[in-house]
């Protein structure tokens, strides 16, 4: 789990709000709904970092 990996899906939210602002602000529920798919797919991405920390936090515990 590394930092780029956490800053390209910070970046992914991001750019979900973005489109979801955009598609509201012109009326467009297409590209609303697609913002809102890309905010959640950056969660469940974001979800998976946190488990692979967790885990790593839990190998490392083991190994002292």
């Amino acid at each position: 789990m590394g930092t780029d990996d956490r800053a390209a899906h910070e970046g992914e939210d991001l750019k979900g709000k973005a489109k979801e602002a955009t598609g509201k602000a012109t009326g467009n529920e297409r590209l609303e709904g697609e913002g809102k798919g890309d905010q959640a797919s950056a969660s469940v991405k974001k979800a998976g970092d946190k488990a692979k920390g967790a885990a790593e936090d839990v190998k490392d515990a083991f190994r002292k």
